[in-house]
């Protein structure tokens, strides 16, 4: 193979057009079509560079009789798989059916907390003669029901693991054209993905509004309740926008590997990801638990502002370890 065909097909390994891998070098797009058409060869330092940006021994680009592609480790890594329209079709289609039982899990799991706070400020207000242990008793029993309905929704997801771990955990390329349609797609939804997170982040913020008011003008036990509940519910109007369209622009961004899913993005992406898993739960039980230990539901709610910079901070420190590391 000769060096020609070998940046063509590092290139598009990586999932580059011939603009970005050009910005990358500092070069030309000419420069790169040039090279890819054996109508000129790029200088010695070129070759270097293009080593370092693509992880493989020069060995390997300047040596016809070399084949298979040699990292810098000197590891052979095996062809890539491709993919066809019809696998990356199917793929999406995956996953917007797992997204669609994802929002039923997390629905349920959000809203759990939503009967317990209504008995709550039932007891306050002694409607239907409901003292505040049963009020407590009953919420935290309909709680776990709920709970364990929402985990029964994400169990079932698993059923598409081994469908989509071609594209999730392998090395792919797309077919020819394929890297376009999908280009088109991402563009087309883009406007749609930013509207709708908008309006996602929108109920995010405005949620807490209701609840402080209460808390800094009345301070009534009862109304904080309900509050609570209009704070769940407007999370849970806001987790039911974002997490679709999340959802299908990651989709498209792997296959497109662009953003956190660009390769050298992936492994940091997952280990945010695997963090978000127990970290988000954990912290929504130290919030009850220490809500309903000491009852003081004007102060408890610093939890989450404070939570929510904690991740972000977690989330750059392993960005930064995973570079080090690199």
């Amino acid at each position: 193979m000769i060096l020609a065909d070998k940046i063509i097909k590092l290139r598009k390994q990586f999932g580059w057009s011939q603009e970005e891998l050009a910005e990358k070098m500092g070069v030309s797009r000419q420069s790169v079509s040039k090279w890819e058409s054996t109508n000129s060869i790029p200088d010695l330092n070129k070759i270097i560079m293009m080593a370092e940006i693509f992880g493989v021994t020069t060995d390997y680009l300047l040596k016809d009789s070399i084949e298979s592609i040699e990292s810098i480790d000197g590891d052979i890594e095996q062809d890539v798989t491709k993919v066809t329209l019809e696998q990356a079709n199917r793929y999406v289609e995956c996953k917007d059916i797992i997204t669609q039982i994802t929002v039923k899990g997390v629905l349920f799991c959000v809203c759990s907390v939503i009967p317990f706070f209504l008995l709550m400020a039932m007891a306050q207000s002694s409607q239907m003669n409901l003292n505040t242990n049963t009020a407590t008793v009953s919420g935290i029993v309909i709680m776990l029901v709920m709970i364990s309905f929402g985990v029964s929704f994400f169990v079932r997801t698993s059923q598409f693991t081994s469908e989509m771990a071609k594209i999730d955990d392998e090395e792919f390329e797309l077919e020819y054209g394929v890297k376009s349609i999908f280009q088109e797609k991402l563009q087309q939804f883009t406007a749609i993905y930013h509207q709708k997170l908008s309006i996602g982040i929108a109920c995010f913020i405005l949620s807490v509004v209701p609840f402080l008011l209460v808390v800094f003008t009345s301070g009534e036990s009862g109304l904080i309740f309900m509050m609570l509940c209009v704070m769940f519910l407007m999370v849970s109007a806001g987790l039911y926008v974002v997490i679709p369209v999340t959802s299908t622009h990651s989709a498209y961004s792997s296959l497109l590997k662009e953003g956190d899913f660009h390769p050298r993005e992936r492994e940091k992406y997952k280990q945010v990801e695997a963090l978000a898993t127990f970290y988000w739960p954990l912290l929504v039980a130290i919030y009850l638990g220490w809500s309903l230990w000491t009852m003081d539901w004007g102060v408890t709610w610093i939890v989450w502002p404070v939570g929510a910079v904690l991740f972000g901070a977690l989330a750059g420190l392993m960005g930064m370890l995973s570079k080090s590391k690199g």
